[in-house]
């Protein structure tokens, strides 16, 4: 098995299509419109336990101000399904469309949850796979989503530890992958070798807790010439 690229294209070694890059944890108006001016293929708004979390009402404003050729991804953590279904659906005053344009799941979300899930939204759905051994890579490759997301497995939290995981343990056959956990503006093309199709970055493109737009603007430029 060789498997598919996000764009769906056959994964070979020596062809690959090019790699996106997600820059999460957008929160204010200013981090919008440094995104409108760099173009990401897609930002993340987080409504998990964090120091970059939102609320829908906040989503609502931001992705209205969002450059549409850009893509919201919903982080979630083992949120009730139906919080999900209400930023996928259309109907929220000054949005054009829905808050979000992926699903994002980075908690404990089981195979089960991620039918149930994707039953009633046609959203693209990203399982997040916290990584400690090949097993943990190995017993994702079967789950119903999408695309999965590999992150750095940290005792007690789900994300965000700006640790990185052994890169090597990614097989070349597996499932279209985005890849997050310890990235940083040297890292990335070393990130983008992996195989993943998009990058998945936060607290490299910050300067002191706040998004740098110098720093988004290098860690896109990066990827793209990759």
């Amino acid at each position: 098995m060789t498997g598919l690229y996000c764009d769906g294209t056959e994964k070979t070694r020596s062809l690959r299509p090019s790699c996106k890059i997600k820059i999460c944890g957008l929160s204010r108006p200013e981090d919008i419109r440094a995104a409108n001016r760099i173009l990401p293929d897609y930002i993340g708004f987080v409504f998990a336990e964090s120091s970059r979390r939102i609320t829908v009402s906040q989503a609502v404003r931001l992705k209205a101000a969002l450059d549409p050729r850009i893509r919201a991804v919903g982080v979630f953590v083992n949120a009730p399904i139906n919080l999900i279904l209400s930023l996928a659906a259309e109907a929220h005053g000054v949005s054009a469309g829905p808050v979000i344009d992926l699903i994002q799941l980075h908690g404990d979300e089981d195979a089960s949850y991620i039918r149930e899930l994707k039953s009633k939204t046609r959203l693209p759905v990203i399982k997040a796979v916290r990584v400690r051994t090949f097993r943990d890579i190995e017993s994702a490759q079967s789950l119903p989503c999408d695309y999965l997301l590999y992150d750095t497995w940290t005792k007690d939290t789900y994300g965000g530890s700006g640790s990185q995981f052994d890169w090597s343990l990614i097989p070349p056959d597996t499932r279209p992958f985005f890849l997050a956990g310890g990235i940083t503006l040297q890292t990335i093309p070393r990130a983008v070798s992996s195989g993943a199709c998009c990058i998945d970055i936060s607290s490299a493109v910050e300067t002191e807790g706040r998004k740098d737009e110098r720093k988004m603007r290098e860690a896109v430029g990066t990827v793209r010439e990759q």
